[in-house]
């Protein structure tokens, strides 16, 4: 966020750069797998991959086609996180291979906004987005756990 928002940053009011990267704890997986089997968060995901532009840029390169995971059935697809490593580990037909790719789709967004909300929880800050669909993904995520999180969306 702090490439459109320089200024922001410059402030120190923004803060990134966290490192994230490495292992899920089991605290993660289960508030990721809560995430896959929320019909709702679900719902909103998937309106954003299919209409939101900002959205898909942070899931895939700007040039990749996205067809493939815009059928409404994703939706409905029934999956875990524990699925989804395993089939990052398989040598998968193409169509699995499209699975893989909307799961990890799923994976990342989940993992980096619990990951927002618990360095947010950690160092006191509230929660700031300019993308609306990260926003809504947040908030759903916050009242369904009943966590305490200002939330605010930077408007452009």
């Amino acid at each position: 966020m702090g490439d459109y928002h320089a200024q922001l940053l410059q402030q120190g009011r923004i803060a990134q750069g966290h490192n994230v990267s490495g292992p899920l704890s089991p605290e993660m997986d289960r508030r990721i797998d809560r995430d896959l089997k929320d019909r709702e968060w679900r719902e909103m995901f998937h309106l954003a991959v299919r209409n939101d532009v900002r959205f898909q840029r942070g899931l895939v390169p700007e040039d990749t086609e996205l067809t493939p995971w815009l059928r409404a059935a994703w939706t409905e697809w029934p999956v875990t996180l524990a699925e989804v490593r395993q089939m990052s580990r398989l040598k998968l037909d193409p169509e699995r291979a499209i699975a893989l790719e909307y799961g990890l789709m799923l994976v990342k967004t989940s993992a980096s906004l619990w990951y927002t909300i618990q360095l947010c929880q950690q160092y006191g800050f509230d929660a700031i987005t300019d993308s609306p669909a990260h926003d809504r993904l947040l908030q759903r995520m916050t009242m369904r756990d009943r966590i305490v999180l200002q939330t605010f969306l930077l408007r452009q």
